[in-house]
């Protein structure tokens, strides 16, 4: 997803149709649209400093050192199985402040499914058949 991207564009671009925004949503088991799909870089911000403080979106959030077997899944640049979450900074684990500890949530939340196109009717048939059970 790129940054400003809504539901309903990637439906757009993907299935031609903005209507469809609810099988993106779907197919990634997304329940709340506003919280766990990707923010603009201002609502970023602007989510940084309601949750930590105006200036404390830089503190410290917490430690991690990283285990000696490497990562455990391929999920490319954005995997971070190969770290482990420590209680204290004993040993010269890594600092992870609570910007980059909420830009990894977001940098989840961009990776997400599409629903192969030549199954979008098949989807929506099935839904609605289900729906009416």
């Amino acid at each position: 997803v790129k940054d400003g991207e809504n539901p309903e564009d990637v439906a757009f671009k993907w299935f031609g149709d903005a209507q469809l925004h609810w099988v993106i949503l779907m197919t990634n088991n997304i329940t709340d649209r506003y919280y766990q799909w990707p923010l603009t870089q201002p609502q970023f911000q602007e989510h940084l400093e309601d949750k930590y403080g105006a200036g404390n979106e830089d503190a410290v959030h917490h430690y991690e050192n990283t285990q000696a077997s490497g990562k455990t899944t391929s999920s490319g640049p954005n995997d971070f199985s190969h770290k482990v979450e420590v209680n204290s900074d004993d040993g010269d684990p890594d600092i992870i402040t609570n910007r980059q500890y909420e830009q990894r949530k977001q940098d989840e939340y961009r990776q997400i499914r599409l629903l192969n196109r030549k199954f979008v009717d098949i989807f929506v048939d099935e839904f609605e058949l289900l729906i009416k059970q």
